[in-house]
């Protein structure tokens, strides 16, 4: 038997479901009567975790938004991690909009999260490793109490927890 107990904090994206969920909301844009003429686009860059929404004015930008969103709530997939930028004008007459997918748990809230496991006396050792919080120690029971303390922490990601061992 393990003499220690461990899990791994995350707070990923799957960029899969991302691609299409957006292909889900693509199809739905262009069939609703209030957005066919609003020239609407949905686009993915992978490498950069990001989405560019683009269409003909603020307004219809927002809307294109609103219904991602929406998709991606049913999906199942954190709208928490989602940061939106200001609709700002592009070329053409259009107006866009920046999201950014946050993927990975950044140094910052990762020692909130420290502090917050800290402040309830867990008798646990957390450790930041590269976009993660791996929690160590000898007891299962601290282990879920030390979940509980993170699911009800207000840090403005969505939390899942692996490799639970």
């Amino acid at each position: 038997m393990a003499s220690d107990y461990s899990f791994d904090c995350v707070s990923d994206v799957d960029l899969n479901l991302v691609s299409e969920v957006i292909a889900v909301a693509i199809k739905e844009i262009q069939n609703r009567f209030d957005l066919k003429a609003a020239n609407a686009t949905i686009e993915l860059v992978v490498k950069d975790k990001k989405m560019i929404i683009r269409a003909i004015d603020e307004f219809k930008v927002e809307q294109v938004y609103d219904v991602l969103l929406t998709r991606m709530a049913k999906r199942g997939l954190p709208i928490k991690n989602l940061t939106k930028s200001k609709p700002e004008a592009a070329l053409g007459q259009t107006s866009r909009i920046d999201v950014t997918i946050q993927s990975g748990i950044p140094t910052d809230k990762a020692k909130l999260m420290q502090a917050a496991i800290k402040e309830n006396k867990l008798k646990v050792n957390a450790q930041i490793q590269d976009g993660q919080l791996r929690v160590t120690s000898k007891s299962k029971d601290e282990l879920q109490s030390t979940m509980n303390v993170l699911k009800a922490g207000k840090f403005d990601l969505d939390l899942q927890f692996k490799n639970f061992r």
